[in-house]
C-alpha cells in the first residue's frame, strides 16, 4: 500500500482569509516547509502551476481521497472519515476501504460525500487582487491609550485571542516585522482573533505614527502611548516587561499569556501558536 498526497491549489488564487486555519500558504516553498516540519513519510506533490493531475482526478474539495486497488482500478472515492472534527469521527472511510482491499474484500462503501474547502483552481487571481484592493481601502486610525486602557488591554475581556504588538517608528525590527503582523491579522481576524498595535512614540509624534500605519494598511485596532512618561504605561500592561520593543504578546480569552516574544517575531512560530491556541479552544 502506498500513499501519495497532491496539493491542487493555485497559490495565486487563495485569499488570506482562506488561510484562517493554517500557518502556511499553498506555495511549493511552503509545502516543503510543512513536509519537513511534520516529517511526512510519503510523497507530497505540488500541482498548483498546471493542475493537470488534479483535474484528471476531479476533486471537488480538500481533502478528497481516491483509493485504487493493485490493478489501479478506482475502488473508493470520497471523504477520509465522517467528520472534520477529530473527536467526532466514528467511521474511517479510507482506512476501511484499504483494509478491505488488503484482505481481498470489497470496500464497505464505494463513494461518500466530501466536506471540505473548495479547490482553488487557477483563474481566481483577479478575485484575489480585488480582495486585496478592498483591504487596502479599509480606514486606518490611531488613538491614545493611558495606563487604565493598557491594563484593560492586558486583562482581555474581548472573548477573543488578542495579539498585542508594542512598536515604534524609530525601531528597525518593529518596522521590518510590521507587514507580517498585518498579514496575520488578515488571516485570522474572521475567527476569534484580533490584532492590537500600540506605538510607544511620544504623543507629538502621532502624525508620523498614523502615516506609517496607513502605509502598512494597518486597519486593525491601533493605539499610541498617551504620555511621554512611559514607565507607568509599561507597568500597567506588564510589570515584568523591561520596555524593549518590539514586544509581542498573545493573550487568551481567559487572560492567560499563550505566547510572548521580545524582539522581532518569528512569523511562522507565531502563526503556529495562534492556530494551535484557537483550535484547542474551538476546533472548527
Amino acid at each position: 500500500m502506498a500513499v501519495v498526497v497532491i496539493s491542487p491549489n493555485d497559490p495565486q488564487s487563495v485569499r488570506l482569509d482562506e488561510l484562517g486555519w493554517a500557518d502556511l500558504g499553498d506555495s511549493f516553498a511552503e509545502m516543503k516547509l510543512r513536509a519537513k516540519d511534520r516529517q511526512y513519510n510519503f510523497p507530497y506533490l505540488y500541482d498548483g502551476d498546471t493542475e493537470v493531475a488534479s483535474r484528471a482526478f476531479g476533486p471537488v474539495a480538500t481533502p478528497h481521497a481516491f483509493v485504487f486497488d493493485a490493478a489501479r482500478k478506482l475502488r473508493y472515492v470520497g471523504a477520509i472519515d465522517d467528520s472534520e472534527r477529530i473527536a467526532q469521527v466514528k467511521t474511517h472511510h479510507v482506512r476501511n476501504a484499504l483494509e478491505a482491499l488488503l484482505a481481498g474484500q470489497e470496500p464497505p462503501l464505494a463513494k461518500t460525500k466530501v466536506v471540505g474547502c473548495s479547490i482553488k483552481w487557477a483563474g481566481k487571481a483577479e478575485l484575489v487582487k480585488d480582495y486585496m484592493e478592498k483591504l487596502a481601502r479599509e480606514p486606518v486610525t490611531v488613538s491614545p491609550i493611558d495606563a487604565a486602557g493598557l491594563k484593560n488591554l492586558r486583562q482581555n475581556d474581548s472573548g477573543k485571542f488578542r495579539l498585542v504588538n508594542f512598536w515604534a517608528t524609530w525601531c528597525g525590527p518593529c518596522v521590518s516585522e510590521f507587514p507580517e503582523l498585518v498579514t496575520i491579522n488578515r488571516m485570522y481576524r474572521h475567527r476569534d482573533f484580533e490584532l492590537v498595535t500600540v506605538a510607544m512614540n511620544r504623543p507629538e509624534e502621532e502624525p508620523a505614527v498614523l502615516e506609517f500605519l496607513k502605509k502598512k494598511q494597518a486597519s486593525g485596532r491601533n493605539y499610541q502611548f498617551a504620555s511621554s512618561q512611559r514607565d507607568p504605561l509599561i507597568n500597567a500592561f506588564d510589570p515584568a516587561w523591561e520596555g524593549a520593543v518590539p514586544y509581542t504578546v498573545l493573550i487568551a480569552p481567559d487572560g492567560k499569556i499563550v505566547h510572548r516574544e521580545v524582539g522581532q517575531v518569528d512569523a511562522w512560530a507565531l502563526k503556529k501558536a495562534i492556530v494551535k491556541a484557537m483550535n484547542e479552544r474551538k476546533p472548527w
